[in-house]
């Protein structure tokens, strides 16, 4: 069976830097022994990372959320030191906003029989690019590993969850 293992914005901002969470930091070796046990199998895994301009700021995200983060070539954009050896072998998929269109793609195309996602936030990246692939690949199992993912809070972490089981995405 041909199945994706989608890693969502493990970077540094989002663990230890401006935006990071002590739930971002849980959740980390959870995610590197994910990914061990995935590529042990075989599997592909791919990377998103969220990816911003030095006028991040001046952009409709930025006035909302005023913490600049994650700008193209920092360290807070590098995906985090523990899943770099991942990386490097991996595709990553540079998104300038929450949903990466380029991975639906990628995924609608690449004749996946299931995807999985972990990474962070569970409730702005992770809930859009579940939602995204369910929209363009409609009949594709896709499934969460609420264990491999953290949010912005815990209320908007199980929110996040709730949702997405309402949208028939599996929550494991």
């Amino acid at each position: 069976m041909k199945e994706l293992l989608v890693v969502i914005d493990m970077q540094n901002d989002f663990v230890t830097g401006s935006l990071g969470t002590k739930e971002a930091c849980a959740i980390t070796e959870k995610v590197r022994q994910k990914i061990l046990s995935w590529t042990a199998e075989g599997g592909e895994v791919v990377f998103t990372r969220d990816t911003h301009g030095e006028n991040y700021l001046e952009t409709q995200e930025g006035r909302k959320l005023p913490i600049t983060h994650c700008i193209r070539g920092s360290e807070g954009w590098e995906i985090i030191p523990q899943l770099q050896p991942f990386a490097g072998d991996s595709r990553i998929f540079d998104k300038p906003a929450f949903g990466s269109v380029e991975l639906a793609e990628y995924i609608r195309d690449g004749g996946y029989e299931a995807v999985e996602m972990i990474g962070v936030c569970t409730d702005i990246c992770v809930v859009s690019n579940a939602l995204l692939v369910k929209a363009y690949v409609p009949e594709l199992p896709v499934s969460v590993d609420a264990s491999c993912c953290a949010g912005v809070t815990l209320e908007s972490h199980h929110a996040a969850l709730c949702t997405m089981r309402m949208c028939q995405i599996l929550v494991k």
